[in-house]
């Protein structure tokens, strides 16, 4: 027996030392809740919860960017609904002016009314606005370009591929309105390179000064070109003859395939969704000439009217389109953030039940090793009964 070191109470120190770090240990998860507190207790563990955590926030936030996408398109779409409803009280009006009972006195006061109905399409477009962002008048519409000062992309559809395309001719005449006489108008579309237009692009239809040309093959495909007419110094309408036509040569279409809204829909780069709002404007719904004033340009506003009717139809299925899809969008990310705080609840949080056994467990160790040391610092005392 020595009295100078005391080699058992040492022992019993250390393990009493080792359990109080356990104790505390597993005090430390019961009371946060969590398995993995420092790092120390599971490194990769660590690495791939915190991973998880990051997407599984991200995606909370990518839902309420789909949400602020739908109410983007539900503030589109009901100035769209109001601006339908404008258009079919111009129908009923330009079919009433276009009867031979009416008098040019009676279709003036009709044109007043067209009039006052027109600027207020045009104010929708310009006031319709969404956390101080205008979406109707071209904003968030795809932008194109072309290198010629009389000719302008106006619209083009989702399923043109973006590059350059390449218009080796092009001849219109205009009547004194501005508007393109369809039966004049002659289009070569270059259909080699790449991109370039589909076999058998050509112009299928003409509104106002508006070329639409299409690909019968390929029906996703079209592009519209406005031409604007020459004018005089009075800004007059130089009207052209068939002898005489408008020419443009090499017209380069630049479409870009950019300008719409982009939307981050998910946690990561590039899940993203490009929310395309049409351009609401007289001249790209082909009614800014429209007129009731006499009985041929009554009968010739139906057609027009019935154009911009299936424009505005056009934009708005489109924006639906896009809410449905938002719509899936949302479901898919809440299922997603669902299962991955599954997963990082696994990961991260403790087993309570389990973890309390373990605390009790070394509870008990502890007061074991607690009483050994009382134990072990009392042996040295005993050697004081062999110098008695």
């Amino acid at each position: 027996m020595k009295i100078c070191y005391n080699t058992q109470a040492m022992i019993a120190n250390n393990a009493l030392t080792r359990n109080d770090d356990r104790l505390s240990q597993s005090l430390q998860k019961l009371s946060s809740g969590l398995k993995i507190v420092d790092a120390k207790d599971n490194p990769a563990g660590m690495a791939m919860g915190k991973k998880m955590n990051a997407q599984i926030k991200g995606i909370g936030v990518a839902s309420q960017n789909s949400s602020d996408a739908i109410s983007v398109i539900e503030t589109a779409d009901g100035a769209l609904a109001e601006v339908h409803d404008i258009l079919q009280r111009m129908n009923e009006l330009a079919i009433k002016a276009s009867t031979g009972t009416m008098s040019d006195i009676d279709r003036s006061t009709i044109e007043e009314e067209i009039e006052q109905l027109k600027q207020e399409i045009t104010r929708i477009a310009e006031d319709t606005q969404f956390n101080g962002q205008t979406l109707l008048n071209g904003n968030f519409d795809l932008k194109g370009y072309t290198n010629k000062i009389d000719a302008k992309v106006g619209y083009y559809s989702d399923g043109v591929t973006p590059g350059e395309y390449t218009i080796d001719s092009l001849t219109v005449t205009f009547y004194s309105d501005g508007s393109i006489n369809p039966a004049s108008v002659a289009c070569v579309c270059n259909t080699t390179g790449t991109p370039a237009f589909p076999a058998g692009s050509s112009v299928s239809e003409v509104q106002g000064n508006t070329i639409k040309i299409t690909c019968p093959g390929d029906l996703s495909f079209e592009i519209n070109v406005k031409i604007q007419p020459d004018r005089d110094a009075a800004g007059n309408v130089i009207m052209t003859a068939p002898s005489n036509p408008k020419t443009l040569s090499n017209v380069e279409l630049d479409i870009t395939g950019i300008g719409a809204m982009t939307m981050q829909i998910g946690s990561n780069e590039g899940q993203t969704l490009d929310i395309r709002v049409s351009t609401i404007s007289l001249d790209e719904m082909g009614i800014k000439g429209l007129s009731v004033a006499n009985q041929a340009s009554a009968i010739d506003g139906i057609d027009g009217i019935s154009g911009a009717i299936q424009y505005i139809s056009a934009a708005r299925s489109r924006l639906g389109a896009y809410q449905n899809r938002l719509e899936h969008s949302i479901s898919s990310l809440d299922i997603t953030s669902e299962n991955m705080t599954a997963a990082y609840s696994r990961i991260m949080d403790v087993d309570m039940a389990e973890e309390m056994t373990e605390y009790t467990t070394i509870q008990v160790i502890s007061q074991a090793s607690m009483s050994m040391l009382a134990q072990a610092n009392e042996r040295p005392a005993q050697v004081l009964q062999l110098l008695q």
